[in-house]
């Protein structure tokens, strides 16, 4: 490791890269892990529940045993600072997020969080104090597993979502954000959407292009569009046993018609248009009742936004064509929108540099997934770096990584944060 005190960014791209001490980046990984483990192997965190609470509070002990500073916002973001040598400039930023789906794996979000304690304590060992302060970022419910919509806490960082509106939000159980935060103890004074003067966000891929290809690394150079919407579907409830076929106009069944339907359409626009329908409730459920409403999610992607325009209304034009048939009720709501994010190319060329120079395979890409990223894109110059991961399973018990490539993500992000903190 170089024991430059006076490191420049020049020297980040040298014929030695700093690196990173991979055993103790996996060693933190597994500690984390079994805050919230899963029988299968896998974590259960949801924002802001006492075990995400655990596992900030974990994080937050070992910031502050290198001496780092923290804060934390009015929805809950945390804030962790490394000192630079001019604190009066922007800080570069780092982060993720700690919240996990009911029934996640041990690395998504996680690890981007886990790569920027490992950086720290890299230039602590190594006596590095960059010219930019920096910070390490925990977004509260990117998942949007306990509260919709996802990403919420950099959404109202960067003013995307007001904070009334995020506070008023709730679970399942009828538990809002506000008083979530009240009864974990995370709402804090840090001001929202203050200047950042980059941020770096290392991640899974949460899919197989990585794999696949036999490639280390993922140069992300912007986030494709996503939009999600909220169908419902009335028909008539009725009696399951006196109700002949020709007579009923079953919810359930045009759904069914509609799944397929939806399908189709996205096949249009494949392969990088995706559709997928998440959530399915049939309201007042009975076994021996025809389902009068059903209500269902729409998850639909592309990298081109007038693309994904088209898309949209291909389907609730199929939807509609179908309902008719049916005679059945058809509304389509908007629940969000995330458009097509390209990234700052000064710090995706920043991250290329890194590659090129600690030696490992890679590729540019587009990231299929929505990340806080693509919200602090908005706000300040982002990039992201992926690591792959087993099989492209995500957002599951099963998710899996090689610690050699935690190691080399990591290592990515060191060398490209360096040299953004020092210029």
């Amino acid at each position: 490791m170089s024991r430059n005190h006076n490191l420049s960014a020049g020297d980040m791209v040298s014929e030695r890269a700093l690196t990173i001490n991979g055993a103790r980046l996996w060693n933190n990984l597994m500690e984390m892990a079994a805050i919230g483990a899963t029988e299968k192997g896998g974590n259960s965190r949801l924002a802001l529940s006492a075990e995400d609470s655990a596992g900030r509070k974990k994080f937050i002990q070992d910031c502050q045993s290198l001496g780092m500073t923290v804060t934390s916002d009015a929805v809950g973001n945390l804030f962790c600072r490394y000192q630079g040598t001019a604190p009066e400039l922007d800080p570069v930023v780092m982060g993720s997020h700690l919240d996990t789906q009911p029934k996640g794996g041990r690395f998504d979000g996680v690890y981007g969080v886990l790569a920027a304690l490992e950086v720290i304590r890299t230039l602590k060992e190594a006596g590095l104090q960059p010219k930019h302060s920096i910070e390490i970022a925990v977004w509260t419910n990117e998942e949007g597993a306990r509260f919709t919509p996802a990403m919420m806490g950099s959404a109202v960082f960067t003013g995307i979502m007001s904070l009334s509106d995020a506070l008023a939000r709730q679970d399942i159980d009828g538990i809002s954000v506000a008083a979530s935060l009240e009864k974990e103890g995370w709402a804090g004074n840090s001001p929202a959407g203050r200047q950042f003067n980059a941020y770096f966000e290392a991640h899974i891929e949460q899919g197989p292009v990585l794999e696949n290809h036999h490639r280390v690394i993922g140069v992300v150079t912007g986030g494709q569009a996503i939009r999600w919407l909220d169908i419902t579907v009335n028909g008539n409830s009725a009696h399951a046993g006196t109700t002949p076929m020709p007579d009923r106009n079953d919810a359930l069944l045009a759904v069914a018609e509609m799944v397929g339907g939806l399908e189709d359409t996205a096949m249009a626009f494949a392969p990088q248009g995706m559709m997928t329908i998440g959530e399915l409730t049939i309201s007042s459920p009975s076994r021996n009742t025809i389902p009068g409403e059903v209500t269902f999610s729409l998850d639909l992607r592309h990298p081109d936004d007038e693309v994904l325009a088209q898309f949209d209304q291909a389907c609730r034009q199929r939807l509609a064509v179908i309902a008719a048939r049916r005679g059945v009720q058809l509304l389509v709501k908007d629940h969000w929108l995330s458009a097509a994010t390209p990234f700052d190319e000064q710090c995706v060329e920043l991250v290329s540099q890194a590659v090129n120079t600690l030696g490992y395979t890679y590729q540019r890409m587009i990231s299929g997934a929505g990340h806080d990223a693509i919200h602090i894109a908005k706000h300040c110059p982002t990039t992201m770096i992926f690591i792959p991961c087993a099989g492209g399973i995500s957002h599951n018990e099963a998710e899996s990584i090689e610690p050699e490539h935690a190691e080399q993500g990591a290592n990515v992000l060191l060398n490209a944060v360096v040299a953004r903190a020092n210029t």
